[in-house]
């Protein structure tokens, strides 16, 4: 049996380059092979156990080209609006799908509109960027509020448990929590920005910590008997526009 303390060691790091594509290696005593693409400027991150041969794992890597590519093209090309300024031109998402953000200088109350392909913002005209960003951070939080308490029902009834309260906050490293002695979830503001099936997906996953507070096989079977797609969902997830695709939940 491996030490506890071992697994988490790093044992070497290499460099290669497979297609075209430069990658960053590090064995660790760990059981699998993780792959990560990272922003801003994609950057490709295998971690593999120190058993994997490089033939074995350049294999691997071939059988994953293709997506490698496309997805770290992809977060290249988001990079560029990963730091907001909440100007006129920027792209800024809401349930899944792109806006063009107009801001509007206005001597009437700061508000937002949503139209069919642009999120117009109403500000003072000497509006800075803190208080911009707390605009729409509040509306997303506001919309967020409107959105999650049906899922919660729909699940409760599913899954025969109660949620006494959830809460709408910026997380760094998480996108939700559940406080399983009173049976609150909170959830990452961001959830926002991303498709309602993801959005879905995060409050069944919390709401499984009610039965299960682990990662652990019990609880992964949890998730495969209420939502047998929630693998897809997570890799949709993780590779969806807009910034942190190595959060944990």
């Amino acid at each position: 049996m491996i030490n506890w303390f071992r697994k988490r060691e790093i044992k070497r790091k290499e460099k290669i380059e497979v297609d075209g594509v430069s990658i960053d290696i590090i064995y660790k005593y760990i059981k699998n092979i993780h792959l990560r693409i990272l922003p801003p400027d994609g950057r490709v991150l295998i971690t593999t156990p120190p058993r994997i041969n490089q033939e074995d794992l350049i294999s691997f890597i071939y059988s994953k080209i293709d997506w490698i590519k496309k997805n770290r093209q992809k977060i290249i090309n988001q990079s560029k609006h990963h730091y907001y300024e909440f100007r006129t031109g920027e792209v800024h998402y809401f349930l899944g799908k792109e806006y063009e953000m107009n801001v509007v200088a206005t001597s009437a109350r700061e508000k937002i509109v949503l139209g069919e392909r642009t999120i117009t913002l109403f500000v003072k005209p000497d509006s800075t960027k803190t208080s911009r960003k707390k605009i729409v951070d509040d509306w997303y939080r506001d919309r967020l509020k409107e959105t999650v308490p049906e899922i919660i029902k729909k699940w409760e009834m599913i899954m025969n448990v109660h949620v006494t309260e959830f809460g709408v906050k910026i997380m760094k490293t998480r996108w939700g929590t559940c406080n399983t002695r009173v049976s609150r979830i909170w959830l990452n503001l961001e959830l926002a920005k991303k498709p309602t099936e993801i959005l879905e997906y995060i409050i069944v996953h919390e709401m499984i910590h009610l039965f299960e507070r682990s990662h652990n096989h019990r609880f992964k079977a949890l998730m495969s008997c209420y939502l047998p797609n929630w693998k897809s969902l997570e890799h949709q997830l993780k590779t969806f526009p807009e910034e942190k695709n190595n959060f944990d939940y």
